[in-house]
């Protein structure tokens, strides 16, 4: 994931341009093998830095949270969520 900006949840505006399927596995690469704080780490960190630049919104994160709370446990969900939370104070 690149960015944040260019998230569209599901049932949202339909993409513009076409998905780059070589970003993508670039993207599913670069998080195999990771530890889940390892992974959560990045996205807080790339969040951070669309919020700072002003390239990602708080209704980019809840809408990034509603379309991947629902792939996750309980504790995850939970995690994602304070994460969520800390990002919408910045």
């Amino acid at each position: 994931m690149s960015d944040f900006a260019s998230y569209t949840p599901k049932g949202g505006k339909k993409q513009e341009e076409p998905v780059d399927v070589q970003s993508v596995q670039e993207v599913v690469d670069a998080f195999r093998g990771k530890s889940d704080p390892e992974m959560l780490k990045a996205i807080f960190d790339r969040a951070v830095e669309g919020k700072r630049n002003g390239t990602l919104t708080n209704d980019q994160i809840d809408a990034f949270y509603a379309q991947l709370s629902p792939l996750l446990d309980g504790l995850r969900r939970r995690k994602l969520k304070k994460i969520v939370e800390d990002l919408k104070k910045l």
